[in-house]
């Protein structure tokens, strides 16, 4: 996935989970924050960030904050990206090389899943999950609560009894973390759900990116370690 057009500024501030204000060659400007998470470990004063320049008409911003460097790491943060990424590059993960068939956003009971795909007869669901917490080499999801990821991990294990293959993946928006784990302490009810998923058969996935101030996409596998409660 390619943006465009881009820029750097610093941040100065995040007033609610939608805007943020940035320094933009001295000018304080209003933007778009394309990830409704906290984010506070990486959104912090004088942080250098990447902007996507928007031309949508109506907008009352003109940019989309997309990125964020932590020290020398940047961290893409947009929450649409990881569905690109993935899904383009979909038959470089084992189980999809085949595949015949891809539609997104499937409906599958109360949810929409990310991606359906079909091989050989084979159905397959994959939920794809952006990552942007990073913690001493350990990449975590969710950096807050979440009801929604939960319902998804809860419908792709009821999938299961239907003959689909079910997985979740967990992109890591930006390269560096060895480890993934979900974040016990943030949401033990996800997390738990995630470990009960896996043992009921559905896969998870975890894979880095590679990011660069214009682009992201799909890098390489990364450990998954679950049950690590500490």
């Amino acid at each position: 996935m390619r943006y465009p057009n881009t820029l750097t500024g610093t941040f100065v501030e995040r007033p609610n989970r939608f805007i943020a204000y940035v320094d933009i060659d001295g000018k304080k400007e209003k933007c778009h924050v394309k990830n409704t998470g906290r984010c506070k470990e990486i959104l912090i004063p004088g942080a250098e960030v990447i902007l996507s320049v928007s031309d949508a008409p109506g907008r009352s911003t003109g940019y989309d904050l997309i990125g964020v460097y932590k020290g020398n790491m940047l961290v893409n943060i947009d929450s649409q990206a990881p569905n690109e990424a993935v899904a383009g590059s979909i038959r470089d993960i084992p189980g999809f090389e085949d595949i015949d068939d891809i539609r997104r956003e499937h409906v599958y009971g109360n949810s929409r899943i990310d991606i359906f795909a079909s091989a050989g007869g084979k159905r397959k669901l994959m939920e794809v999950k952006g990552v942007t917490l990073e913690r001493d080499g350990t990449a975590l999801f969710p950096d807050a609560p979440t009801e929604r990821g939960l319902k998804h991990v809860r419908e792709l294990e009821a999938s299961l009894k239907e003959g689909y293959e079910g997985y979740v993946m967990f992109l890591i928006q930006m390269s560096g973390p060895k480890v993934f784990s979900p974040n016990y302490e943030m949401d033990p009810k996800f997390s738990l759900a995630i470990e009960e998923a896996h043992r009921a058969g559905v896969k998870v996935l975890a894979y880095d990116s590679m990011v660069t101030e214009v682009s992201i996409a799909l890098g390489r596998p990364v450990e998954v370690r679950l049950g690590d409660h500490s």
